[in-house]
């Protein structure tokens, strides 16, 4: 008995599809992808939060898009790490010189606050990371505060937003580009 039961577990582990293995999501891409859905619902008002994500009940529209934000959040935390392990080599690829002339004179471990260059990578890594992953945040926040100024606009005069915009979706995203763009002008 205990062979057969072994044999169906393994069964059933080698039929699980690979494509759900590459699932990296964790529970707080879906804590902050369900933060993230809930503000754009408020921001966007019902009827244009199930228009964006195509779902005839609440409840759909919220699922679907908890879905796909948590799908995102993984992939921003992934591109995140990926991109500072990149910062952080080519970081202590320069030389002591050109490192401390772009950092007010501290070598790598130094300006990482470590003992050595190789403890320094880590803490080079986990501090871009954690710096990238908030760009990506704000990028996020950039779409509610979007669909808050266009829900605004809307209600205001809905002719002439439709003449303006066309809909709600082109609004929200051309609202999103100008403040991503003001936020990088201004760093």
């Amino acid at each position: 008995m205990k062979r057969i039961t072994g044999i169906a577990v393994l069964a059933v582990a080698l039929a699980v599809p690979v494509a759900a293995l590459g699932d990296q999501t964790t529970t707080t891409d879906n804590q902050n992808a369900a933060k993230e859905c809930k503000a754009l619902l408020k921001a966007e008002g019902t009827s244009n939060f199930k228009h964006a994500w195509g779902a005839k009940g609440k409840g759909r529209a919220y699922g679907k898009c908890v879905s796909s934000k948590s799908k995102d959040e993984a992939t921003e935390r992934q591109d995140a790490q990926k991109n500072a392990a990149k910062q952080c080599k080519a970081e202590k690829a320069m030389t002591n010189a050109d490192f401390q002339a772009s950092h007010g004179g501290k070598t790598f471990a130094e300006f990482y606050g470590a003992k050595n260059a190789n403890s320094a990578y880590g803490k080079c890594v986990s501090t871009n990371a954690k710096q990238n992953k908030a760009e990506a945040d704000q990028k996020d926040q950039d779409t509610i505060t979007a669909a808050k100024f266009c829900r605004g606009e809307q209600t205001k005069d809905s002719a002439a937003f439709k003449t303006t915009y066309k809909n709600f979706g082109t609004c929200v995203s051309k609202k999103a580009h100008e403040l991503n763009a003001q936020r990088q002008q201004s760093q």
